[in-house]
């Protein structure tokens, strides 16, 4: 999962950085009102994390700002201003929830997950499965059968988009925008690296293969043959 963090604090930013990139997520930061704007703008995210005492623009008009524009992407305040006011304002503005400093991560986490969660319509919120293959997306387990897996962060953060988009054909791009950082160089070739090492422990000595590479066009993950 791809999230930007606009945060001119770099304490903080730092903070939930560290958090969120070790539970998986891709983050990126803006340090002003319009370098988020241009950031959301340009490219896809799943959630965004908005202080508002930024500066250029601040955060009720980086909202405004955002929805006007047609960006509906997932959107938490995240304020050391807690008044009643000030939340409805966030709200009013188009922001999904509002969080305020100080705060704890694995709130800040819950949340996240959730607007995800809502914004996907997913029926089943806490686990993924396709086949033999299972995630349990809160204790961040993985099973094939009764073989629990170990990930990494960032190959859970890869299986988790795979099963999101499963039987259908994920490019390198795509991944590279939901997986990696904003700023990922598109001429390496970490996102094969990481595909072989997640094939090697999802599908090694199992007979039915789920990562399929597509010639041409990218990876799924499906049951039957590519």
């Amino acid at each position: 999962m791809r999230l930007l963090l606009v945060e001119d604090d770099e304490k903080i930013a730092s903070f939930i950085e560290t958090g969120l990139k070790s539970s998986g997520f891709a983050v990126d930061i803006a340090v002003t009102g319009t370098q988020g704007f241009d950031m959301a703008y340009d490219a896809p995210y799943d959630t965004l994390v908005v202080d508002i005492m930024l500066p250029e623009l601040d955060g009720f008009a980086l909202i405004r700002k955002l929805r006007v524009h047609k960006i509906n992407t997932p959107i938490i305040v995240l304020s050391a201003r807690g008044r009643v006011d000030d939340r409805i304002k966030g709200l009013e503005a188009g922001a999904d929830d509002y969080l305020t400093k100080p705060f704890s991560f694995s709130e800040l986490l819950a949340r996240i997950q959730a607007l995800i969660r809502r914004a996907g319509n997913l029926t089943d919120p806490i686990s993924l499965s396709h086949g033999d293959l299972s995630v349990d997306l809160v204790k961040r387990q993985v099973k094939r059968g009764e073989k629990t897996i170990d990930l990494q962060p960032l190959e859970f953060s890869l299986l988790e988009y795979l099963l999101r988009n499963k039987e259908r054909v994920v490019s390198k791009t795509m991944i590279m925008e939901h997986v990696w950082n904003y700023n990922f160089d598109p001429m390496t070739n970490v996102v094969e690296a990481r595909i072989c090492r997640l094939r090697d422990k999802i599908d090694k000595d199992h007979g039915t293969k789920l990562i399929h590479t597509v010639r041409g066009a990218g990876y799924v993950l499906k049951t039957n043959g590519a």
